[in-house]
């Protein structure tokens, strides 16, 4: 069974930092590629920031660039996010996804259940 937990969410400041975890069992960890979502009350469901399978290639959404930092440890089987400078309009849950052998998008099969970010002084 695939299952995806996330972790490291919370109430943070403007301006300030949280790193997300996303451990992950079931799957053969190495071969998926990972990706971070948010959903944001009134908004839809977007995508925020993917990682490869091999190489680890990134990508951000422009919302989000130069701020966070999406990473994978295969020893661990963990993905993770940081999140720097934080904004209010950060504030989500977030969700991490997966994918065998394929890049992530909104339509991938394996999906947690989400961590609470809220960014307010």
């Amino acid at each position: 069974e695939v299952q995806l937990v996330e972790s490291g969410g919370g109430l943070v400041q403007p301006g300030g930092s949280l790193r997300l975890s996303c451990e992950v069992s079931g799957v053969s960890f190495d071969e998926y590629a990972w990706g971070w979502f948010r959903l944001a009350p009134g908004r839809k469901r977007e995508g925020i920031s993917t990682i490869s399978i091999r190489d680890q290639r990134t990508w951000y959404a422009d919302s989000v660039k130069g701020r966070l930092t999406i990473s994978r440890d295969n020893n661990r089987n963990t993905v993770y996010l940081q999140m720097n400078l934080l904004k209010p309009e950060d504030t989500a849950v977030y969700y991490c996804a997966a994918n065998f052998r394929a890049p992530v998008t909104l339509r991938s099969p394996y999906w947690g259940q989400g961590t609470q970010v809220t960014v307010s002084s």
